[in-house]
């Protein structure tokens, strides 16, 4: 393996969905914030990037109006392979200016777009799930291209997404208003539900479909239009998406895609009156950032932040269930993940039994290139997000936590990490209060269900939630204690686009998915219909 030097931008931006990492070049003059050295892992990856160059679905340009745009200024940025730190390619680094464009595209196509019928916009939307699914294997390899996560958990990605607009397609004709009996024998009152309008979504880098799919589905589904934010990490699968979109036969305008500069796109999409709500997934702090713009022009939020899930083992679960449960609910796409379990509570009459057979099944865990046979863990997105897990897990240890597995950056080097978990791990510990977003698991122990359930909810996040027993009574009773918005029991991956996803407390507002997700997207209108008689 030789070494070669990549340019990796420092600069922090968490408009979006956490670290702008490319290189910036301003009239074709790179600017170096900084460098890293960067492994070359052979050469699979460049064949697979000249393969699914071919393939029409590598785009490098902004989508605005149905065309595809550079930034006015001419500035690029590069879209980097976390799994080798190579440049896959460059895109556009846009701005306010072009967002401003994206919105007045969006508002001129929803006069048209909002009149078509429900049946002839779920027509345009079954389409493009089919060409999604048609195209699952090469959307697959996109989204470990620029992801890293392994290519078989990528294409399920592909079709996770690709069923939020099947399902929404369908919802698509059964937006439902009511009539409300009248008070006076001359009135009828009538409820209308009606699309809100130009919708601003900012969605981030670890599902770079799904969480698009997730938000424009139900969007388009209500008949409003789109300006899409993806992460400047992952911007690939978006714009794939988009071209996908185009070829199913929705108009130009309707869907749109600004990349670059995220707090000027963000504050163009804030200051808009033309853009009537916000739907965002990302980190809390960005979340309250939002909600606070969107007061000056009196902007619906829809808000999916942080999480610092609890998974609860107690002494009558099942302990092969458990561990299977836990893994799968902590591990998924390296730990990268809102919803994934971020303290494992174990109580203590089968806590050494199950540490030891959890960090067993942890150690066989296979890390690596996501287009490595065999491969589960891929590398976190950047080097910012591994530097932040050994600080949590350097806390923990020299607070007294001992390493049961893992503990330490992989000898693959660039961003791999090995899969940890920590045992004797306590509730003033850093890693038991932030959200870790890495291959780490933390043990705490626990003696009753009210210690429990009181740990749990000592947090201000209120997202996703697990637990682990046999008995149907404490499966209700710790149910209804926890104050999440999503509680899984005795199963480890919960998420699915029938069922509505979203958090509590500082977790965020509203929900995605289900038939909860479309409420996001309409007006509720009265219309009171007088003079009968």
């Amino acid at each position: 393996m030789s070494w070669t030097h990549v340019c990796v931008s420092t600069v922090c931006r968490r408009l979006a969905s956490g670290f702008i990492s490319p290189r910036i070049f301003t009239n074709s003059q790179p600017y170096y914030p900084s460098r890293i050295l960067c492994r070359q892992m052979g050469s699979d990856t460049k064949a697979i990037s000249v393969k699914l160059n071919g393939s029409g679905l590598i785009r490098s340009h902004g989508l605005i109006g149905g065309k595809w745009t550079e930034a006015y200024d001419g500035k690029t940025l590069e879209v980097l392979n976390p799994a080798t730190g190579e440049v896959i390619t460059t895109v556009p680094f846009m701005a306010g200016r072009e967002t401003n464009d994206a919105i007045a595209s969006a508002q001129e196509a929803f006069a048209s777009w909002s009149k078509l019928t429900a049946t002839e916009r779920s027509k345009r939307l079954r389409k493009w799930y089919d060409l999604l699914i048609s195209h699952k294997e090469e959307l697959g390899q996109i989204v470990t291209l620029e992801q890293g996560k392994p290519v078989k958990e990528a294409i399920g990605e592909v079709t996770y997404a690709a069923n939020f607009i099947e399902f929404y397609a369908e919802e698509a004709k059964r937006v439902y208003g009511d009539i409300i009996p009248t008070t006076s024998v001359d009135r009828r009152f009538f409820i209308l539900k009606q699309p809100i309008g130009v919708v601003g979504l900012i969605t981030p880098w670890n599902f770079p479909i799904a969480m698009i799919t997730r938000k424009v589905a139900p969007a388009l589904a209500c008949g409003c239009t789109v300006v899409i934010k993806p992460s400047e990490l992952t911007p690939l699968t978006a714009l794939a998406a988009a071209e996908l979109s185009i070829q199913a036969g929705i108009p130009p305008g309707v869907v749109n895609v600004v990349l670059g500069d995220a707090p000027a796109i963000g504050e163009a999409l804030l200051a808009s009156t033309q853009v009537k709500t916000i739907s965002f997934t990302g980190s809390t702090a960005v979340g309250k950032k939002l909600m606070a713009g969107a007061a000056a022009t009196v902007k619906k939020v829809s808000l999916e932040l942080g999480g610092n899930a609890p998974c609860i083992v107690f002494d009558d679960a099942d302990i092969e269930v458990a561990v299977k449960g836990t893994l799968a609910a902590k591990f998924r796409n390296t730990g990268q993940t809102c919803i994934c379990a971020n303290r494992v509570l174990v109580q203590e009459g089968i806590y050494d039994k199950f540490a030891d057979a959890f960090s067993n099944a942890v150690k066989s865990l296979k890390v690596g290139n996501g287009f490595e046979e065999g491969v589960v863990l891929g590398p976190l997105i950047n080097d910012a997000a591994v530097q932040k897990v050994e600080t949590l897990v350097q806390d923990a240890v020299s607070k007294g936590a001992k390493i049961l597995a893992g503990g330490n950056r992989h000898s693959l080097g660039m961003t791999f990490y090995e899969p940890t978990v920590i045992a004797d791990v306590k509730c003033e510990m850093r890693i038991s209060s932030e959200e870790v977003f890495g291959p780490v698991a933390p043990l705490l122990k626990f003696k009753t269900e009210e210690e429990a359930i009181h740990i749990a909810n000592d947090t201000t996040a209120g997202l996703a939630s697990y637990i682990f027993t046999r008995s149907v009574q404490r499966s209700w009773r710790v149910a209804e204690a926890l104050e999440y918005g999503i509680v899984g029991v005795n199963e480890g991956l919960v998420s699915t686009e029938v069922t509505p996803h979203g958090g509590m407390k500082q977790s965020g507002l509203g929900r995605e998915g289900s038939k909860y997700g479309m409420e996001e997207y309409l007006e509720i209108k009265y219309v009171c219909l007088g003079n009968l008689i």
